[in-house]
């Protein structure tokens, strides 16, 4: 019976291993491309970061259900929350402008907002082509008028490109806070450095996520 015994207890330890097994299945790799546009969607209409300051100087609507969308040649998406006025023309290459901005990405797990110059008091300034800012914002400024708000998502390759097929050199000046611009000061904010860093300046990151920023344009200096 000893025998007998064995070769059932066998038999049933088979068929509980056999069973764990169909029913245990393997972790489905994650979709970061899938979760981007899942945050991507959330962003596109939430409440315009920056307007809980820009809106008692520029009495703009913080009601973003109606934006629509419009997508350049380059990839480059905005919708304009207030447009300046027409008489002031909108700047062009070699002019200086001055704009406020709030920084967001589509690419963070715990929260969006990265950096306000708004809550900072301190407006980005560049000078239109000088090489100092990234693709993006210059294309979505160049399109505005002075006094307008607009809402851009701009795509790595308007932005801060994808670490892993960028040279280590620009690596290396993206880490240091000194790559283009805008990058938050790490001198002043160095948790929103820091947070910019991770998302944006990491070789290790499998995938570059869209930057999404709510923009007010001042103006343009000679």
């Amino acid at each position: 019976k000893f025998p007998t015994m064995m070769m059932s207890a066998k038999a049933l330890l088979a068929t509980l291993l056999l069973s764990a097994t169909s029913a245990w299945q393997a972790p489905q790799p994650v979709n970061h491309q899938v979760s981007d546009n899942a945050r991507r969607s959330l962003l596109v209409n939430a409440p315009i970061f920056a307007l809980s300051s820009f809106a008692t100087v520029s009495n703009a609507s913080t009601d973003t259900s109606n934006l629509k969308f419009t997508t350049s040649p380059t990839g480059l998406q905005y919708a304009d929350v207030k447009e300046g006025p027409s008489s002031t023309p909108s700047p062009s290459d070699g002019q200086s402008v001055s704009i406020d901005y709030v920084m967001s990405t589509t690419g963070a797990r715990y929260g969006s907002k990265i950096y306000s110059t708004v809550d900072a008091g301190a407006p980005y300034r560049w000078k239109l082509g000088d090489g100092s800012t990234i693709p993006g914002l210059e294309e979505a400024v160049i399109g505005m008028n002075p006094g307008g708000i607009r809402r851009v998502i701009i795509p790595s390759k308007l932005a801060y490109q994808s670490a892993s097929s960028t040279p280590i050199s620009i690596i290396q000046e993206c880490e240091s806070g000194k790559g283009l611009g805008p990058i938050p000061p790490m001198e002043t904010a160095l948790g929103e450095f820091q947070r910019f860093k991770n998302i944006y300046c990491n070789p290790d990151r499998q995938y570059q996520p869209d930057l999404v920023m709510d923009v007010k344009l001042y103006g343009k200096r000679n």
